[in-house]
């Protein structure tokens, strides 16, 4: 999870968008967290990292081999907060099929005020 969170923040400030840093990091980090604990990916499917930069913003994708795609539960003293902390920082988000197996995840985050650019 830590080098997710380097490399986005590298590519944040390359691209001058260092001032989304903070929510993008979250997001990734909550991303991140969800397919390792919830995507439960067999040994030797690796969970891949990419973002696209957008208008005023950046794509942030997380890819895994679990075909069980996130479901945004009420959170509790158990957990489920990562898509509310998503949905609250994001643009938007959802979930999209790879080609084979597994899903990517994605959320866009945005510079204050482009809320629904890109």
């Amino acid at each position: 999870m830590g080098l997710a969170r380097a490399q986005l923040r590298r590519v944040l400030a390359a691209w001058g968008m260092a001032g989304i840093a903070e929510p993008a990091v979250l997001v990734v980090s909550e991303l991140v967290t969800n397919a390792v604990v919830h995507a439960r990916v067999p040994p030797g499917r690796e969970i891949l990292t990419r973002c696209v930069r957008q208008d005023r913003g950046v794509r942030i994708e997380v890819h895994d081999a679990s075909g069980v795609w996130p479901v945004r539960r009420v959170p509790d003293e158990a957990g489920g907060f990562g898509l509310v902390v998503v949905e609250a920082l994001a643009a938007r988000w959802g979930v999209a099929e790879r080609g084979g197996v597994g899903k990517a995840v994605w959320a866009v985050v945005v510079e204050p005020g482009a809320r629904g650019a890109g």
